[in-house]
């Protein structure tokens, strides 16, 4: 999502997702420009719910998208390693980021597949079908 770059941003977001009962299990977030982008991980379970919580808090959804969620080792050389293995698949990784609680990695791709068949290291996939980002709020 796509948020203003101002003080309470992140705040309002973790607010309404509470409010609806969502667990967000990890994130990214970053700006420029005058704006935030955040991308929020939530079990398949949460993801009406978390759509609700931010329509209800007036934050539109630019991208919804499936991700990998690959449990690694916490020692040196295991980004390295999970991130050949896809390159040898010749998979792009679009994003990716670190969750709370262990150490797992959260990859999308737009050849899920391909990485799936690539990938030796325990994966949950996240399938949430993507909305039309035209179809958003403003």
């Amino acid at each position: 999502m796509i948020l203003n770059d101002q003080p309470g941003e992140l705040a309002r977001l973790g607010e309404a997702t509470g409010q609806f009962g969502v667990n967000i299990q990890g994130f990214a977030a970053f700006t420029g420009d005058g704006k935030g982008l955040v991308h929020v991980l939530v079990d398949d379970a949460s993801v009406d719910r978390c759509r609700q919580a931010l329509d209800a808090a007036g934050m539109g959804i630019a991208d919804e998208r499936p991700v990998l969620v690959v449990n690694v080792e916490d020692r040196p050389g295991t980004l390295g390693e999970l991130a050949r293995q896809l390159a040898d698949a010749n998979v792009n990784i679009e994003l990716a980021y670190t969750t709370f609680g262990g150490v797992k990695i959260v990859i999308a791709t737009d050849d899920m597949e391909s990485a799936l068949s690539a990938l030796d290291w325990p994966v949950v996939r996240h399938d949430a079908t993507p909305p039309n980002i035209w179809d958003q709020p403003a």
